[in-house]
């Protein structure tokens, strides 16, 4: 089921996320197949569970559509991150150009650092603890943020903020337009 992206300025993408009790967790396969058929309606790599209006851990990324001879890495990586916690980030601060179903239209760009350290649960409820650098990290971090109540304009710079104030305030009041599936406030 396609469920709606919830839109900057809905109060969900600002909370903190809370750790899925996963004993007693309802449906959980279930929101993830939804999760993924959303993101996929939406031409996204990556979905919080903020993001489809809920206070929960989770997040699912798949960077296969991007998998070609320049990225073959990308190839086979569609992964569930639940109850994530990253315990290191390090490298250089990169700065690449970043976009948000939750925030469509704009695109900025954000520093981040080019190497983090995850522990995770995927669908399977087995535990992970990896490193991933470059771009994984990048799409990684960005859905982790939204776990926090962190939107990726939060991260860019504040004369980038600026021009883009007006944008952001006309989808506080609902003003958007996107080919898939939205709630607004």
């Amino acid at each position: 089921m396609i469920l709606p992206i919830y839109i900057y300025g809905q109060p969900v993408l600002r909370k903190v996320a809370k750790p899925i009790d996963t004993a007693n967790y309802p449906n959980l396969k279930e929101l993830i197949e939804n999760m993924y058929e959303t993101m996929y309606n939406a031409d996204g790599i990556g979905l919080a569970g903020p993001q489809v209006g809920l206070e929960d851990r989770i997040f699912v990324v798949d960077l296969e559509p991007l998998a070609d001879s320049e990225h073959p890495e990308f190839k086979g990586f569609k992964k569930v991150f639940i109850n994530a916690e990253i315990t290191e980030r390090s490298g250089q601060l990169e700065l690449v150009e970043e976009g948000c179903l939750s925030i469509p239209g704009i695109h900025e760009k954000v520093p981040r650092e080019e190497r983090i350290r995850i522990k995770y649960l995927d669908e399977e409820l087995q535990p992970h603890d990896e490193v991933y650098t470059g771009f994984m990290a990048r799409v990684i971090q960005h859905e982790y943020d939204h776990l926090d109540g962190i939107m990726f304009t939060d991260r860019i710079s504040p004369m980038r903020k600026r021009m883009v104030k007006s944008k952001l305030a006309n989808m506080e009041k609902g003003k958007v337009s996107c080919h898939y599936r939205v709630k607004t406030v």
